[in-house]
């Protein structure tokens, strides 16, 4: 059993993003990512699927071209080979991110990177 709060050490870094994984078991990976409003625009283009929760905060994001706000709440699913930057986003903006990863092949295990 594995148990943990969300918003324990959740403070903002002082700039970037910090990304804290609370699970990875085999082809999935959780994570909280701490969002200051001092970012790079980064350009992701990622070979597993991702969904987003932004859970406190706004943000804005450039999804395949196609300019996407978010507000507290909202969630985005983001299949794998799409790509996405996040542009802007407000001071303590808060993430939950699940990544499933593709499946691994017979004797192999998924690479699931850790931030």
């Amino acid at each position: 059993m594995q148990r943990g709060n969300l918003f324990h050490h959740a403070g903002t870094p002082a700039e970037g993003e910090r990304f804290d994984v609370l699970l990875a078991q085999r082809n999935l990976l959780i994570e909280r990512i701490v969002s200051s409003p001092r970012i790079a625009a980064t350009s992701y283009v990622q070979a597993q699927d991702e969904w987003v929760l932004l859970l406190q905060g706004e943000a804005v994001l450039d999804v395949a071209g196609a300019t996407v706000a978010l507000a507290a709440g909202d969630y985005l699913f983001l299949p794998a080979g799409t790509p996405h930057t996040v542009c802007r986003v407000s001071d303590g903006a808060l993430w939950l991110a699940v990544h499933l990863h593709p499946e691994a092949t017979a004797g192999s295990t998924p690479d699931i990177p850790h931030p």
